[in-house]
């Protein structure tokens, strides 16, 4: 989702994201995002319900340190 990407380079979304948002922001199937989540590797997200969101800044701080590992 492009406004997505926008709202996280330009500044955080008034909103949580939800996995298409991740999908789309990291250009990956929907399915990656799920992987990501069951073997803790992805961004930290949370449940509301059966809802699953995430944080922006948590999203931001993710991609991140995924940068600075991949400098290191």
């Amino acid at each position: 989702m492009a406004s997505a990407t926008a709202a996280l380079r330009g500044g955080l979304p008034d909103r949580y994201l939800i996995p298409e948002d991740i999908a789309a922001l990291f250009g990956v199937p929907l399915e990656t995002v799920y992987q990501w989540r069951k073997k803790r590797t992805g961004p930290p997200g949370f449940r509301v319900g059966k809802h699953l969101r995430y944080d922006p800044v948590a999203v931001r701080t993710w991609a991140e340190q995924r940068m600075a590992d991949d400098a290191a």
